[in-house]
């Protein structure tokens, strides 16, 4: 059963005990029943990105690492989910209500929680604390659990090229911050090291401190449309919430879109355009949210960057469609960016 803890600017000690009460897998009626035994157990705590959980990339992949870790480790896993338009200050009570609570590790999906994590982390020396795609704030309790994403998307890159029929692709990046120029710069990089003809038209959904563009769905629907309608017959989405709906309108439109984070072929919520999800970008961050639970349950945690690419299986391409798994010049032009990327005959950029 799913159950969401939501934290947004009740007091500290009211949201500690709502965490409490609404760890993963137990009632609120259980909870205030728990045995001694119950409040010695390893929990674990994950805080959303904008979005949440549900969005079908991001976030949910950060949810099936802490759900692998319930599985497996037999640890009580807490949620919190953002809230519209909160500040830093709503993030430092978010993360303060979740160590209160006992949670180690507790882990800010996404650049987002830097700040905050940097504050409470000061707070709460003896917790571990994750922050994914951030290495700007460090600390000895802190894991920075960061991709290489400009490698997977060299690859989606190379793919759209070699799908494309109108030589025309598109990149739509959710927010226009250094992380998605990541994403941006290794796929125009992929596009036109396959294709040096190849036109790659990019947009972003919303600029800083707007940061609807991992959010809303109509937003990248409205996007792909205007780059469909200018040739483009290859999406790559780098947009969070938002990507699923230029997936939507690629998919409407009878074109090939590239997802990002999750295998999205396999995202349940995107099952009527999956045909037209050529593959996508794939994180790991399930693992890294599993890895660094279990890190910290052995009494080991992990601290400082926590650095996955290519070379670790960390960043990749997903083959679940079964007709991207029948384009064999396709396959054998990614699979050779990737050994020349591992081997260090590419180097991919970060910047555009």
């Amino acid at each position: 059963m799913r159950r969401i803890t939501r934290i947004t600017t009740v007091g500290i000690a009211s949201a500690a005990l709502a965490l409490s009460a609404t760890a993963c897998g137990k009632s609120s009626s259980e909870a205030g029943s728990s045995s001694t035994s119950d409040s010695k157990a390893v929990k674990a705590a994950i805080a959303y990105d904008i979005g949440g959980r549900g969005d079908q990339s991001f976030n949910d992949a950060a949810y099936a690492g802490l759900q692998k870790a319930e599985k497996e480790l037999g640890v009580k896993g807490a949620e919190a989910e953002p809230s519209e338009g909160e500040s830093d200050a709503d993030k430092v009570q978010r993360l303060t209500a979740l160590a209160r609570s006992g949670n180690n590790p507790v882990i800010g999906v996404g650049f987002a929680y830097a700040p905050a994590i940097e504050k409470v982390a000061k707070a709460y020396p003896k917790t571990t604390f994750g922050i994914i795609d951030d290495t700007s704030k460090t600390g000895p309790n802190i894991a920075n659990l960061v991709f290489n994403e400009e490698q997977g998307s060299y690859l989606a890159g190379v793919a759209a090229a070699k799908t494309s029929k109108s030589h025309t692709v598109g990149f739509i990046g959710g927010v226009e911050v250094p992380l998605i120029k990541k994403f941006e710069a290794g796929f125009v990089q992929g596009v036109k090291d396959t294709d040096p003809k190849a036109k790659v038209l990019t947009q972003y959904l919303t600029q800083p401190p707007d940061f609807n563009g991992f959010s809303k769905p109509d937003l990248g629907k409205a996007a792909a449309q205007g780059q469909l309608d200018k040739g483009a017959d290859v999406i790559y989405s780098a947009a969070g919430l938002a990507g699923s709906g230029a997936i939507e309108a690629t998919a409407k439109a009878g074109k090939w879109a590239i997802g990002v984070d999750s295998d999205q072929y396999m995202q349940k919520g995107l099952a009527a355009y999956k045909d037209h999800i050529l593959t996508s970008v794939t994180k790991d961050v399930q693992g890294s949210v599993f890895n660094l639970i279990k890190s910290v349950k052995d009494g080991k945690p992990q601290s400082g960057e926590v650095r996955m690419g290519l070379a670790s299986n960390g960043v990749g391409l997903a083959a679940s469609n079964p007709a991207y798994t029948k384009m064999t010049d396709v396959i054998a032009a990614v699979e050779k960016a990737k050994k020349d990327i591992v081997d260090g005959k590419i180097t991919v950029k970060t910047t555009p």
